[in-house]
């Protein structure tokens, strides 16, 4: 049971940090006059997609353990670092207009983008073994929430939180990453 709770935390955390993404880019789109449906239908599909690409994720770190063994978990934890520095670095470009916008079509590009860090994730989680159905409810329900209420928030807080947020995830994956690599 106490694995469970301590895996289940670790999952949260890192959900959380995937979804500080999706909720900094929210925060940018705040700027868009959207409706409240249109708010819904955004943060859901983002959520949808936050359970498709780290599924993929997993089932392809699956096959990678079973063929590569021991190889493969260090894979994954150079995948877990290089995302967390990748996030960083880029929280801190001025690029506050998105390329696309997060109507139609543009919305399911968007959601890819803003998706495919999780697949990343799921990649490393695959190998270690993880609960997939937990992974992906989590990490689904994390990016939809936090994708709402950076929309919600957009408008007031954009200038202050945008850059801090993605940090903040990027600074979560890249200590998850250090404790695969080295554990202690």
């Amino acid at each position: 049971m106490d694995m469970f709770i301590g895996e289940l935390i670790t999952l949260c955390m890192m959900a959380f940090a995937l979804g500080m993404d999706a909720f900094s880019i929210g925060l940018g789109m705040g700027f868009f006059r959207l409706r409240l449906k249109q708010i819904f239908y955004i943060g859901a599909t983002i959520g949808l997609f936050h359970i498709m690409m780290p599924l993929l994720g997993i089932v392809v770190g699956r096959f990678l353990s079973q063929q590569f063994g021991s190889i493969a978990s260090y894979i994954g934890g150079a995948l877990l670092l290089l995302l967390g520095v990748q996030m960083i670095v880029t929280s801190f470009k001025d690029e506050n207009e998105p390329l696309v916008s997060p109507i139609g079509i543009g919305l399911i590009f968007f959601a890819l983008s803003v998706s495919l860090d999780s697949f990343s994730v799921g990649l490393s989680l695959g190998i270690y073994g993880t609960r997939t159905l937990l992974t992906i409810l989590l990490f689904g329900f994390f990016s939809t929430v936090l994708t709402w209420g950076g929309l919600m928030l957009g408008r007031h807080f954009q200038q202050w939180l945008g850059v801090y947020s993605e940090v903040l995830g990027g600074s979560i994956l890249l200590a998850f990453g250090l404790k695969l690599l080295f554990p202690f």
